[in-house]
């Protein structure tokens, strides 16, 4: 493993660990004001939390195997065990999703009692939801500066929490009112949410696991025939793992250019590809003509 990809998977696991501790803590004050005000609907807005909790556990575990070094088995790294790992939580967020629908066509059916929902508990549910909206922005940056698919699915887990935990407060002030329905239909609108949220989530990784050209071929071979020398690029591939990205491609050069020259231009290509296209590992089979 090099130093930057050691130095990114260090970042990577600083960050879920801070949001597990922030994650810890909305648990405890959901499940204290669930208990406290006889409230399913927030003691299962709890059970939700502890599952992003989970998911930051998952995700320090699968990040740390993710930057393990190339191997005989994996030669090109273990990048792809993170977008496995965003996946995960997806599924994650399938099960929330049928607890969710679950809870709400039952309290549909049979009815519910109103909460008893004082002014303190309250504020607590609210301060877990500016918490909740604080771990969406700094997970989000995060994962964008770094390149990680698991801090961006844990986001999208997260920003899904944060719907949930709108709906209930808003579903038990209209409880409050006497409209006992209105929490179970609001649980119904975010599920369509959190299908939403799923959807995208495995929307951004499936190009990675189905290796999707990370770079149009074009541009690769637009860079690489600007090199004096090359006479053609072409069998040009492209991949992505992780934050990670990988080429492949064939140049032609002069039949008459000596081996060690050849292996020059090629150099000088995988330079000029590394710097302009972002690429970070580049394999040059270089062919006389």
């Amino acid at each position: 493993m090099s130093i930057g990809e050691a130095a990114r998977a260090r970042q990577v696991r600083r960050v879920l660990g801070g949001i597990l501790l922030a994650n810890l803590a909305v648990v405890v004050v959901k499940i204290s004001v669930g208990l406290s005000a006889n409230s399913l609907a927030v003691f299962g807005d709890a059970v939700h939390s502890s599952v992003d909790a989970v998911n930051n556990l998952f995700g320090m575990i699968v990040v740390r195997f993710a930057a393990k070094a190339p191997d005989e088995d994996h030669p090109y790294g273990h990048g792809k065990f993170e977008t496995l790992g965003a996946l995960i939580v997806v599924v994650f967020l399938s099960v929330t999703l049928f607890e969710l629908l679950q809870g709400a066509i039952t309290r549909l059916w049979q009815g519910t009692s109103a909460p008893v929902l004082s002014p303190l508990m309250a504020g607590l549910l609210v301060a877990t939801l500016l918490v909740n909206i604080g771990v969406v922005w700094y997970e989000t940056r995060a994962g964008q500066r770094l390149q990680s698919e698991i801090l961006l699915a844990d986001a999208a887990h997260t920003r899904a929490d944060v719907f949930i935990t709108i709906a209930v407060i808003i579903g038990l002030a209209l409880a409050t009112l006497g409209l006992t329905w209105a929490d179970p239909v609001l649980a119904i609108v975010v599920s369509a949410m959190v299908v939403r949220i799923g959807v995208q989530v495995v929307g951004r990784v499936i190009p990675s696991l189905v290796d999707q050209a990370a770079v149009d071929g074009a541009a690769i071979r637009r860079a690489a025939t600007q090199i004096p020398g090359v006479r053609d690029a072409y069998d040009i591939r492209s991949r992505v793992a992780a934050a990670k990205r990988f080429a492949e491609l064939t140049i032609t050069v002069d039949g008459s250019e000596s081996v060690a020259t050849a292996h020059e231009i090629a150099d000088v290509v995988e330079q000029r590809l590394r710097t302009t296209l972002d690429l970070h590992e580049i394999l040059v089979h270089v062919e006389p003509c």
